[in-house]
C-alpha cells in the first residue's frame, strides 16, 4: 500500500515537472483528432475490399466450421451475390480502421434438393489488426437467421457501423416493431 502511494506521488510529481517545462501532457492532447495511423502503435487502413475472395472464403470456412462443430453440420454457404460496401471508417478516424460490408449468401443443406436453397444476408466487417496475433486484417461476420446465440441481435444489426445503428430508427422486417438501436 505504501509502495503504491509513493509511486502515485512520483507520477504526479513528474507530470507537474513536465507541465512546468512546457511538455504537453495527456490532457493537452486530444486523441480523437489524431488518426489511428499517426499514433505510436499505428493501425493502417489498407484493408481488402468487400468482394475480395480471401475475405469471402474466410467467412465461408468459418461458417462451415461453426456449423460442423456446434450445430450439427447441416448448412453450408454456396456463394455470394450483391456484395457491397456500407461504410469505411464510419466510426471516425481515431478508431480502428474498419470496412463494413453486406452481401447475400446462398445458404443450403447439401443433402436437401436444390429448390430448398435460400438466400440470407451476411453482415461483416474487415478490421485492421484483428487477425492472427493482431498482425493482419480480420473479419467479424454474422449470417442473418443463423445467429443462434444472439451475439449480434437483432438480425446482425449490432455488427453495422455506429451511425447506422444509433441515429435512425430500425424496423424489424418480420415483427414490424420500430425501435431506436
Amino acid at each position: 500500500m505504501i509502495r503504491a502511494f509513493i509511486a502515485l506521488l512520483a507520477l504526479l510529481g513528474s507530470l507537474t515537472l513536465a507541465a512546468a517545462a512546457g511538455v504537453p501532457g495527456p490532457t493537452d492532447l486530444d486523441m480523437y483528432d489524431t488518426p489511428s495511423e499517426g499514433r505510436w502503435a499505428p493501425f493502417y487502413a489498407d484493408l481488402p475490399l468487400c468482394d475480395d475472395p480471401s475475405v469471402l472464403s474466410t467467412i465461408t470456412s468459418r461458417f462451415d466450421q461453426t456449423e460442423n462443430e456446434y450445430w450439427g453440420g447441416v448448412y453450408s454457404i454456396g456463394g455470394y451475390e450483391r456484395v457491397r460496401d456500407i461504410g469505411f471508417r464510419a466510426n471516425g478516424l481515431a478508431y480502428i480502421p474498419r470496412r463494413y460490408c453486406v452481401a447475400r449468401a446462398l445458404v443450403f443443406d447439401p443433402k436437401a434438393p436444390p429448390q430448398l436453397r435460400k438466400q440470407h444476408t451476411v453482415v461483416y466487417s474487415i478490421g485492421a489488426g484483428e487477425g492472427i496475433i493482431g498482425i493482419f486484417w480480420g473479419v467479424e461476420w454474422c449470417v442473418v437467421g443463423f445467429d443462434r446465440m444472439l451475439a449480434y441481435a437483432p438480425d446482425c444489426y449490432a455488427l453495422r457501423p455506429i451511425l447506422e445503428r444509433w441515429i435512425g430508427e430500425y424496423k424489424h422486417p418480420e415483427y414490424g416493431i420500430k425501435a431506436r438501436y
